[in-house]
């Protein structure tokens, strides 16, 4: 079998397993067994597989009709440019993800040196958004807190590979109390579980079946993380300190009247590229 049929065939296969983007896929995957670059497949489209690439491209293949997320059977998952380590004990980074980062930046550039220019990553999963913000902004010094201690390793890993070990201070724990006590933050940045918890049985399989549930499961209305932060963010943060967070659809017009109900200043609620409302941007009564 050569490549172009190898293509053929695993394009054919996924999509009849209900895969969208079949055809990228195929050749993700078909590249990954190869060890090249997805787009020198074109160039080797007459290559004969050997029996053991065929072989693997099976495997992998069979995976993914069980819906088993690309980027898990790949092991990495790109995040504004950046290629990080992901599994089954993180959220895979969204595109609309890379969003709440570009808003950070420009949230702490406003902020400036408030609060010594620290930086929280609440709940920070892979790491994606607090390494991004560390190799992005080199004076601002950066803190990642999560409650899954297995989260944390992959995070580490990432700092670590993509060289920002020694910028990110990871802390475990469940919220604000497992912080050292005193240290305050100019930023807050947060993508928290926001998925109403009836709803998780209706999500995709790769998402359902696959992400971590207690990364997704946002507590009855998908508000609960919220009403913490309103809470609690305003005893970690300096004065005019702020916080950008991403939220689900729908839930705008709920969190602008929850944080102005608890004396926030909604400063923007903010749409993704499709147009729905995204990400919420608010600074500390």
């Amino acid at each position: 079998m050569i490549v172009r049929e190898a293509i053929r065939r695993t394009s054919e296969s996924l999509q009849s397993a209900g895969v969208e983007s079949a055809r990228v896929e195929a050749e993700w995957l078909l590249a990954h067994v190869l060890g090249l670059p997805r787009m020198h497949l074109f160039l080797e489209k007459s290559r004969e597989l050997a029996a053991v690439e065929i072989r693997s491209l099976d495997l992998l293949v069979r995976r993914r009709e069980k819906r088993e997320p690309l980027q898990h059977i790949l092991g990495t998952a790109e995040f504004c440019g950046r290629v990080f380590t992901v599994n089954r004990n993180v959220l895979i980074p969204r595109p609309e993800t890379e969003l709440l980062a570009e808003l950070a930046e420009t949230a702490w550039r406003a902020v400036g040196k408030a609060g010594g220019g620290r930086v929280l990553d609440f709940g920070t999963g892979s790491g994606c958004l607090a390494i991004t913000l560390a190799l992005e902004l080199p004076e601002a010094e950066i803190h990642a807190l999560d409650i899954s201690p297995d989260a944390l390793v992959v995070a580490r890993a990432n700092a670590s590979s993509l060289g920002a070990k020694d910028r990110v201070a990871f802390h475990f724990g469940d919220g604000f109390n497992a912080l050292p006590q005193g240290l305050r933050f100019g930023l807050i940045v947060t993508n928290p579980p926001y998925i109403p918890s009836a709803e998780i049985e209706t999500l995709q399989p790769e998402v359902r079946d696959f992400d971590p549930a207690q990364a997704l499961d946002g507590g009855a209305d998908g508000l609960d993380f919220y009403r913490r932060l309103a809470d609690q963010a305003p005893t970690r943060l300096v004065p005019g300190g702020q916080l950008v967070a991403e939220f689900g659809e729908g839930q705008g017009p709920d969190l602008r009247a929850l944080f102005s109900g608890k004396g926030w200043t909604v400063e923007a609620v903010l749409p993704d590229d499709t147009g729905r409302d995204r990400m919420l941007h608010a600074t500390r009564p």
